[in-house]
């Protein structure tokens, strides 16, 4: 599994995960820059997601759906804010109606992701920063830490491919 840690801070309104890649900083990326390799990481296992649209610009969005293992859709959507190829990016992350439209209900948070190289591996930081700790602690409630965890393992067998 190569998520090497997990932390949240409802003080600092953070859920922090880290993870370590063997594979070079650019392979990393390109998972996340190339829509058909970002639905193959982004859902956990049993939640696999669909891209929809992905406008890997700042400014851009990326739409997508995770399927459930009865069928159920669940939508979002990522505001994208600022792109450093190869080194990360950041985004808004949030919850969608099967139309794209943010659901107000839901807690959105702005998420950055951090890739850096070290001997031929790659430390990747998760930091995903919430509004109220209400929001924080509905996603962890919601199960986000085992879901993201499951959705970040799949990056090895991927790069291994």
């Amino acid at each position: 599994m190569p998520v090497t840690n997990v932390s949240h801070d409802i003080d600092a309104l953070t859920l922090t995960i880290t993870a370590e890649f063997a594979a070079p900083r650019a392979r990393i990326w390109q998972i996340y820059a190339d829509p058909r390799q970002l639905e193959k990481i982004w859902g956990p296992p049993t939640y696999p997601a669909t891209v929809v649209d992905h406008e890997f610009t700042p400014g851009g969005r990326v739409t997508y759906y995770m399927t459930g293992p009865e069928g159920d859709k669940h939508a979002g959507y990522w505001n994208i804010v600022s792109v450093d190829e190869p080194t990360g990016f950041t985004f808004t992350d949030g919850f969608a109606d099967a139309d794209f439209t943010p659901i107000e209900s839901m807690p959105v948070s702005t998420n950055e992701f951090s890739f850096e190289e070290k001997d031929g591996s790659t430390i990747a930081t998760y930091v995903s920063t919430y509004a109220t700790a209400e929001g924080l602690q509905q996603v962890l409630d919601m199960g986000v830490v085992e879901g993201a965890s499951q959705a970040i393992g799949q990056i090895d067998d991927l790069i291994k491919g």
